[in-house]
């Protein structure tokens, strides 16, 4: 499914059908609808029977296998899970899901693009996020970008496309794919039945599918986080046990936007994020040093490396909540200097 604000780029590149390079590398912000982008060029690419404007019909046997996710001209590589746990082997704590394609990934690709398609079409490789491929995995890529048999396609999505190898980004074409305005967005997901979408989209730095994604799980971790750092007795170890069952991803990602909101309240008075919060920003920002605060906020994106394996999710937790803290400290011992 294509989204609203990308009809016009799709069908200027379906216009462009027999003319396409062999590999797409498609760019823009998460939470913006690339991937459904990708996989609708991938199923106009298989159809058997396109639509006049070159779309893919629906009906023919390509589509269905399209459907089921089994069409044996299409290859698509994410980031593995884990192996399963074997029948009486213990769970371990520590297994989690992949955040990278492998080489091995990368190299079982060959024998696919090697032989000829079943179909005696167009063959397609989607790869996603493909910033997700690890230094060698991205060589290993590299010898089927610069010499692809014909009529063989690669379709990459990038939300961090600047990650990727330069080597890589070369080889393909760069199309990017903007978010909707903030108006569309918000008629779009209030078509879509969400509740407040206009502090659902703002919370997602105007992404409409990641506001989308917010349950009310979401809601109340994050007024559990926000309503304690806004405390006047706000204490960061009471906070963190309280805190423990959230994953530190989250709370990172909600600290990060809370510090954005105070450097951008601190300079231009605006709040992007948490427009519910704006009087709370507006006081806490007061009482800052804007040096000390910009700090913070940088090392909320430098955490954002190591968030998803942290050695301990608990100190790793207490870590983030006595930053701020400390930095809530300082602003008060600076005022009273």
């Amino acid at each position: 499914m294509i989204y609203p604000w990308h009809f016009g780029l799709f069908e200027a590149l379906l216009a462009r059908a027999g003319r396409l390079p062999h590999a797409l590398l498609l760019r823009g912000p998460e939470g913006i609808g690339k991937l459904a982008f990708a996989e609708a060029l991938a199923r106009a690419l298989l159809c058997e029977n396109p639509q006049r404007d070159g779309s893919a019909c629906g009906h023919c046997m390509a589509c269905a296998w399209m459907e089921q996710g089994s069409h044996p001209d299409c290859r698509v590589l994410k980031p593995e899970s884990p192996t399963e746990v074997g029948e009486g082997e213990p769970e371990a704590p520590e297994r989690k899901p992949r955040i990278q394609i492998s080489v091995d990934q990368v190299r079982a690709l060959s024998d696919f693009i090697n032989m000829s398609s079943h179909r005696r079409g167009a063959k397609v490789v989607l790869i996603h996020p493909a910033e997700a491929l690890n230094v060698n995995a991205a060589n290993a890529l590299l010898k089927s970008l610069e010499e692809p048999p014909p009529r063989t396609h690669f379709l990459l999505v990038a939300h961090r496309w600047h990650q990727l190898l330069p080597t890589v980004r070369s080889r393909c074409e760069q199309v990017v794919l903007a978010p909707p305005s903030r108006e569309a967005a918000q008629a779009w997901l209030e078509q879509q039945k969400l509740r407040d979408a206009g502090l659902a989209l703002a919370h997602a730095g105007g992404a409409p599918l990641l506001a989308l994604a917010f349950d009310e799980d979401y809601w109340q971790q994050r007024q559990a986080l926000l309503g304690a750092i806004t405390r006047p007795d706000f204490d960061a170890l009471a906070s963190a046990e309280q805190l423990r069952e959230t994953p530190p991803r989250q709370v990172l990602s909600w600290l990060q936007k809370w510090a954005f909101d105070l450097v951008s309240h601190k300079v231009a008075g605006r709040v992007r994020y948490n427009p519910d919060y704006s009087d709370a920003i507006g006081a806490a920002a007061q009482r800052l040093d804007l040096i000390e605060a910009l700090r913070f906020q940088r090392q909320m994106v430098r955490l954002q490396r190591i968030v998803s394996h942290p050695l301990n999710a608990r100190l790793f937790l207490e870590h983030l909540l006595l930053e701020y803290s400390a930095l809530l400290r300082h602003g008060a011992t600076a005022q009273l200097a």
